[in-house]
């Protein structure tokens, strides 16, 4: 049975490697190892939800480099450290740049699979988060300008009367304004409006309009 998770093996070490990556394998994951964090970069494709399993010390590219890539490339996917000796600062340094965690080889196999499993949950607990926000904000750029606007004094706490003086209306049209922007928000009260827009930032999402 395959487990809900993909995993990406990154290590120099090729007994190690495939050892692993067999073992893995055959716990259900889908697996793709390479020998070298440049081949996982020109070769691999991200997909959610993920973990790249990476060793420190590799000749080409260290770990630590890869991960330093990964992040100016956008590439969220956790990563779990896997090292046979590392220096003090480059634990430091890797869990300050978002790994998971970080284990020493020769590892506990219950410790690894625990590593593997939370990284995972992680990662799709992330990756939700990522399709609610497009979703929220792809809601949002359907307002109009003024509907924004309407929007914004909603979040605020500001009542339809109040909206109208604010924007130089009537009581009536700030009303059709607002069940507009419920409408096309999915929402069915101001309190879960202002939960999906605090949560998604909408104040300071630029439009592509």
């Amino acid at each position: 049975m395959t487990k809900v998770g993909h995993i990406y093996l990154i290590d120099d070490d090729e007994s190690m490697r495939k050892s692993l990556a067999r073992m893995l394998r055959e716990l259900g994951y889908l697996v793709e190892d390479y020998a070298s964090a440049v081949v996982f970069l020109e070769k691999s494709v991200p997909v959610a939800p993920a973990v790249i399993l990476l060793d420190m010390q590799m000749p080409d590219m260290t770990g630590l480099e890869l991960q330093e890539k990964l992040v100016q490339l956008g590439r969220k996917t956790p990563i779990v450290f896997v090292s046979g000796q590392s220096h003090p600062h480059q634990i430091v340094q890797s869990l300050k740049k978002g790994a998971v965690d970080f284990l020493f080889k020769p590892f506990n196999l219950e410790e690894l699979l625990k590593a593997v499993a939370d990284a995972i949950e992680f990662d799709s607990r992330q990756f939700k988060r990522v399709s609610l926000d497009v979703e929220n904000k792809r809601e949002y750029e359907s307002l109009t300008p003024r509907e924004r606007e309407v929007c914004g004094w909603l979040v605020e706490g500001l009542q339809n009367k109040d909206i109208a003086v604010k924007l130089g209306t009537t009581d009536a049209t700030i009303k059709v304004h607002k069940a507009r922007v419920m409408s096309k928000m999915n929402v069915d009260s101001v309190q879960t409006l202002v939960k999906k827009y605090l949560e998604s930032d909408l104040s300071n999402h630029s439009f592509n309009a």
